[in-house]
């Protein structure tokens, strides 16, 4: 359309092509009809013009002629004929010459006048119609389209036209190329003039030229231009009454496997990099971590791949990274591990200009392409690198794991000679994919000081060494749960009369909070047991201390809330904050606040008494005991269980009484052992039957070993907490029981019969002080108690003195005056034995002790109440 509209010669600067290399118009037969109207009508106007002209110059020029004939036949006239020439002049007479021609100039202009007006008319049409035929022929070439509108649409194709990344060319019916954009000549490399030149003569490969000159149809047919391979679609065109041609579209196949290499690459690596978000950091532990990196990046990124952390980060510390800091491999993966330098578990200390150490020292990768020929790397161990390059590798990434700033360790990737070296644009993938593991890595190393913190305090507040006690044989076992501490517990208590009593328990939660609370537990479990009361008033105890225990943690976060009073002399301030919490705490409350309690805990009260071989127990929430006969026989004995501490409220604890005979194992756990979330408790505890029922020799270490063989899982949810107690009976003939008539005069009996059992014994060395105790314990329940009156001897690791009575009256030391005659009994007991007590029967009480057989006491305190009250005579005065 560019010649229609006068753009044919545009080679301004302006032009966005040279001369030369613009397209022709595609529309040839409709830009030479233009041209054709055009011609026609310009045609039309001259011929009226010279037609007008013609008519306007028309009468003067007749009336010349008219003259110059009339002159012409009088002088012939003359000459022939004179007289008749004189004759005739006489009958005409001449007129003036002046006046005879205007009057034929005016009559011959009247004359042609009508003519002239219908000449110019006749002109006004035919250009009229002149024009109205090339408007209709230019509407009708171009669909009603105006010149303006012709030319931005004209201005429009040819951007896109040559914009487009695509090559495209028109061939017309005679095998000329028509038109060639920008990106067809760089494809095809065609010539300047290509345009109208035959295909057949642009130099291109033979299968190219030949379908371009075939005017036949192709779908995306790759064929060889040059050195690319160009994928040709052919489609036929026929213009309106024109000869049909045809179009080319032309693409550079070389360039889109480039593309779509790059293209791919990039999707598999951000795969790798979802993938590592879902395999790395799977479980809390260091070690495991390291391996998921190192399995994930082999072989989708790296041939091998080694791993090494700071050994702080192993425990849990926060590290402190340098070109001298000590790390262990943690994985190596991608070639057997005897074959690398260091294995798993290998300190490393890395030399200064190392990649390594480089990359320890700056917190950033470190790229090298060819190791063979890195002095820096060989440095760190010649014959060690000799062998990693005899293996075939070639390439070396060493990125540092890196989260919230702190360096942790190094992740090194490497390549063999059988994969491309790594290149710079390797390094940001390496950065980002170690940056994913670096956080997985330092959750876990957090996790570990928070475990290993709650693991110290648990274990530190388990019994460290079990008591020496002659009722029971016993072992334990304690596992912390795999994802925390759970507060399980279990105590070897001595009691009175040689009765030991067994305890094992579980508070409800994970972490330090459980591990602080368990101790609480243990601790009042204790005191309560110094009180000796029986199984079911001490879980009743401990119930309302657990319950106290939920009570004031739910009040210490009901007061975070706001809804305590603030002040000095409250929790909060005045602006319902909490005092010292720090910016960011859920409504000024401290996170370690925030919980609702404990909600409760479980425990499974159990004391053995050797001399009856009796067990009386009772449970709050726990599972029952499991009891192994001597012939090897397993049983869950029935135990009313009753709710959890903390959850009882007014439901009253009951006991259970067990006789067993000597050798029987009596075995107590915690749910951990038998129930997990890949088993219910029934199934837990009929593999406990099995394991139990395995050895009937077993000694209680070799069965908590077996136990645990059998039954432990891989990942622990909850802890585990066993006990394994075999009974002792106390020989009968270490047992002597003698009844006490209320009458003074029976002290002296009483007395001599437990010195000569004494003797019996070979005691005799603590028979003065025994004798001491005994008098005046049986004198206090002579005048003082009730019958019945009882006398008992027990020859264990200590001899123990019991004399009982029919009344719950507790005698308590107390200091007597100088002019008192009494008050002093009590008080030489206290000072002669190494321990003394009463505990309560449901038929009165009993008062007891405990003596050295050795007759050694610890060395003696104050002779008298005032040498104690001596003591504290540097107290100021409150």
């Amino acid at each position: 359309m560019t010649e229609i509209f006068g753009r044919e010669g545009d080679d301004s600067p302006a032009s966005p092509r040279s001369p030369g290399t613009r397209p022709r118009a595609p529309l040839n037969g409709h830009r030479v009809a233009g041209r054709v109207s055009v011609r026609q009508l310009t045609r039309a106007v001259l011929l009226g013009i010279v037609a007008v002209l013609t008519l306007a110059f028309q009468a003067p020029d007749a009336s010349a002629r008219l003259d110059r004939q009339l002159a012409a036949a009088g002088a012939r006239t003359s000459a022939q004929a004179p007289d008749t020439r004189a004759a005739v002049r006489a009958a005409h007479a001449p007129q003036p010459r002046e006046a005879a021609a205007p009057e034929r100039a005016d009559a011959q202009g009247e004359d042609q006048f009508p003519v002239l007006l219908g000449s110019a008319a006749g002109v006004l049409l035919l250009v009229a119609g002149g024009a109205a035929l090339v408007g209709w022929r230019l509407r009708r070439q171009t669909g009603g389209v105006r010149p303006a509108e012709m030319r931005r649409r004209y201005d429009h194709h040819d951007a896109v036209l040559h914009a487009v990344r695509e090559g495209v060319l028109v061939i017309g019916n005679d095998g000329r190329l028509l038109l060639a954009n920008d990106e067809a000549r760089r494809l095809l490399e065609l010539p300047a003039d290509a345009e109208g030149r035959p295909v057949a003569d642009l130099g291109l490969e033979p299968q190219l030229s030949a379908l371009l000159a075939s005017g036949r149809a192709a779908t995306d047919e790759v064929l060889l231009a040059g050195d690319r391979l160009l994928a040709v679609n052919v489609r036929p065109t026929a213009p309106r009454g024109r000869p049909a041609g045809t179009v080319v579209t032309l693409r550079d196949t070389s360039e889109l496997r480039a593309l779509a290499g790059r293209a791919g690459v990039a999707q598999e690596r951000l795969k790798l990099i979802y993938d590592a978000g879902l395999r790395i950091g799977t479980t809390l532990d260091v070690g495991r971590t390291a391996e998921e990196l190192a399995g994930v990046a082999v072989p989708r990124f790296a041939d091998v791949v080694t791993v090494e952390l700071l050994e702080p980060v192993l425990r849990g510390d926060e590290p402190t990274a340098g070109t001298s800091a000590e790390l262990q491999r943690m994985a190596v993966k991608g070639v057997p591990e005897e074959s690398a330098i260091y294995r798993v578990g290998e300190v490393i200390r890395y030399v200064p200009g190392t990649p390594m150490a480089t990359g320890l020292a700056s917190g950033g990768p470190v790229l090298v392409g060819d190791l063979r020929t890195s002095d820096a790397w060989r440095q760190q161990d010649p014959d060690g690198t000799q062998r990693v390059l005899d293996s075939g590798i070639r390439s070396l990434i060493t990125t540092p794991l890196q989260a919230r700033g702190v360096v942790l360790g190094l992740a090194n990737y490497w390549r063999s000679g059988a994969s491309d070296a790594f290149e710079e644009e390797d390094l940001a993938f390496a950065e980002e994919l170690t940056a994913r593991a670096a956080v997985a890595v330092d959750n876990a190393r957090r996790y570990t000081r928070e475990h290993t913190t709650a693991v110290t305090l648990q274990r530190s507040l388990l019994p460290q060494t079990l008591p020496e006690q002659s009722a029971l044989a016993v072992a334990h076992r304690y596992l912390p749960a795999y994802a925390g501490v759970g507060g399980d517990w279990f105590d070897v208590i001595p009691l009175p009369g040689a009765r030991v009593a067994l305890v094992v328990g579980d508070v409800v939660g994970h972490g330090l909070h459980a591990a602080a609370t368990m101790g609480r537990l243990r601790t009042a479990v204790h005191n309560f047991s110094a009180l000796d009361l029986p199984p079911d008033e001490l879980l009743n105890h401990l119930d309302e201390l657990v319950t106290h225990i939920d009570t004031d943690e739910a009040r210490a976060a009901g007061l975070g809330t706001g809804t305590g009073t603030g002040g000095k002399g409250g929790v909060l301030d005045g602006a319902g904050t909490w005092a010292g919490g720090r910016e960011g705490d859920p409504d000024g409350v401290p996170a370690h606040l925030g919980r609702t309690g404990i909600t409760g805990a479980t425990c499974l009260y159990a004391i053995y008494d050797p001399v009856t071989g009796r067990v009386t127990l009772a449970t709050a929430g726990h599972p029952g005991p499991a009891v192994i006969r001597p012939a090897g026989t397993v049983s869950f004995p029935e135990v009313p269980v009753s709710p959890p501490l903390g959850l009882g409220g007014s439901v009253p604890v009951e006991t259970t009484e067990l006789t067993l005979s000597e050798g029987s194992r009596l075995v107590l756990y915690t749910d951990g052992l038998v129930e997990n979330r890949d088993r219910d408790i029934a199934t837990g505890l009929e593999l406990l039957r099995t394991a139990l029922a395995a050895g009937a020799e077993r000694t209680p270490e070799e069965t908590c070993t077996a136990v645990l063989d059998a039954m432990l899982p891989a990942h622990p949810s909850d802890d585990i907490a066993l006990l394994v107690a075999r009974t002792q009976l106390l020989d009968p003939t270490r047992v002597a029981e003698w009844e006490v008539p209320s009458d003074p005069a029976a002290v002296a009996p009483v007395r001599a019969a437990c010195l000569r059992m004494l003797e019996s014994w070979g005691l005799a060395s603590i028979d003065f002080t025994t004798e001491l105790i005994l008098s005046e314990l049986i004198t206090n329940a002579i005048r003082y108690g009730a019958q019945p009156i009882r006398v008992r001897l027990l020859y264990d690791r200590a001899l123990i003195c019991e004399v009982s009575d029919g009344t719950s009256a507790s005698p308590h030391l107390r200091r007597a005056a100088t002019t008192d005659e009494g008050g002093r009994g009590l008080f030489l007991v206290a000072q002669f034995a190494q321990r003394w007590g009463t505990r309560y029967t449901p038929g009165g009480k009993v008062i007891w002790t405990e003596q050295s057989l050795d007759g050694d006491r610890p060395e003696p305190g104050p002779d008298s109440a005032e040498d104690v009250l001596d003591q504290w005579d540097d107290v100021p005065a409150l």
